[in-house]
């Protein structure tokens, strides 16, 4: 609950006007004798309108204080007006700044000395319309600091609310960003890395066998100027996807490469030297487009790093159906001979999202001097173990 700084004492224009009253209806020539203060009777109601200015800050001693001269007045056998309207602003007052609790019980308590006191005034009659009118005043009084702290609560409660949506907007956007900078990242990687990688070793390749083999160096020059149209075309699809102001639209999305161009990506790696055993079993099931693609990935990154960091040039790839996952598996030998379980890179750190995006799973590491990245992506449909 919203708490309210206690204000310092000073005086305010709402203060001049509420002692005012008090000492008008003081001075006032009431009708009734009951009602009219004469020599020292004026006493409680200065008193009464002297504590007003310390309502704010001491609510509950200003009301004690008020009803002390209301019923200083009965015992005198006059109802003070003046004291019984300070009474009924000290229970306004105890009700806007203690709170509804502390504020019903001196309400209540107030309620039963201003009856009893007018009672008393009035030669026990405690039924008296003029003098129950006065009670009522009272009740008035604390019903007006009720809703005041009510009003003031909800609007406090308001701005909070709207601050603290406010912050969430921050922070959703915050996340927003960093999210749609890791896909970026993880596009731009998937787009960019395979190609390169190809166009590193083929260059390789053609200045080693320039002298010796030409014709093999053409080859490689060859798969240099295919592999770099390739990476500037998908670079540019890129960039226009991210400039593009309609990121939904279907047109300005190409289809994504999916297992039926696995044929395609592993005769490009064989092109560029690298030996590729391919094993399949892998009919009768449905992927995804995401799950599709995402096994794909897997396998152009793993046969990516099996290109630029395995020795003898040779990589095996696996595709099976077990249980209701596609279990794909990747073996190369590599430089690294004790066992390790390297920390992942942007590529394998890149698959560990897609594959988590679409249910899957991917482990890898080197044991023995070799290289092993498996991967499991759950299918739509399996017709056979």
């Amino acid at each position: 609950m919203p708490t309210t700084r206690e204000p310092r004492v000073g005086i305010r224009l709402n203060d001049v006007v509420v002692v005012a009253l008090i000492v008008i209806f003081a001075l006032l020539p009431f009708p009734d004798d009951t009602f009219r203060a004469r020599g020292l009777l004026f006493v409680p109601a200065l008193v009464a309108a002297a504590v007003m200015p310390f309502r704010r800050r001491w609510p509950l001693v200003v009301l004690a204080i008020s009803l002390l001269c209301a019923v200083a007045s009965a015992a005198a056998g006059t109802i003070s007006p003046s004291a019984l309207l300070a009474a009924a602003i000290g229970c306004y007052s105890a009700m806007d700044r203690r709170g509804r609790g502390i504020g019903l019980i001196a309400v209540a308590v107030s309620v039963v000395v201003v009856f009893l006191s007018n009672g008393w005034a009035l030669a026990g009659d405690l039924l008296d319309s003029t003098a129950l009118q006065f009670v009522l005043l009272v009740v008035l009084g604390g019903a007006l600091g009720d809703a005041a702290r009510s009003r003031r609560e909800f609007a406090a409660a308001m701005i909070e609310r709207a601050e603290r949506a406010e912050r969430n907007r921050d922070d959703e956007a915050r996340r927003r960003v960093a999210e749609e900078r890791v896909r970026i990242a993880r596009d731009l990687h998937d787009v960019v890395a395979h190609q390169i990688a190809v166009i590193s070793l083929n260059a390789g390749v053609a200045s080693s066998a320039l002298d010796s083999r030409p014709e093999r160096a053409r080859e490689a020059l060859t798969t240099v100027r295919s592999a770099s149209r390739t990476v500037l075309s998908d670079i540019g699809g890129l960039m226009s996807l991210l400039r593009s102001d309609a990121l939904d639209d279907p047109e300005d999305r190409r289809p994504q490469s999916g297992l039926a161009q696995l044929d395609t990506l592993i005769d490009g790696f064989r092109r560029g030297g690298l030996r590729v055993d391919l094993r399949r079993q892998d009919d009768g099931f449905v992927l995804s487009p995401a799950s599709d693609h995402a096994a794909y990935l897997v396998l152009q990154e793993a046969l990516t790093n099996a290109h630029k960091h395995g020795l003898g040039g040779t990589a095996t790839v696996a595709l099976r159906i077990e249980s209701a996952a596609l279990h794909l598996t990747i073996v190369n030998p590599t430089r690294n001979v004790a066992p390790a379980s390297p920390a992942p890179g942007n590529g394998l750190r890149g698959i560990q999202e897609r594959l988590a995006a679409v249910r899957g799973a991917a482990h890898f590491g080197s044991d023995r001097g070799v290289f092993s990245l498996e991967a499991w992506i759950p299918v739509e449909g399996v017709d056979t173990p």
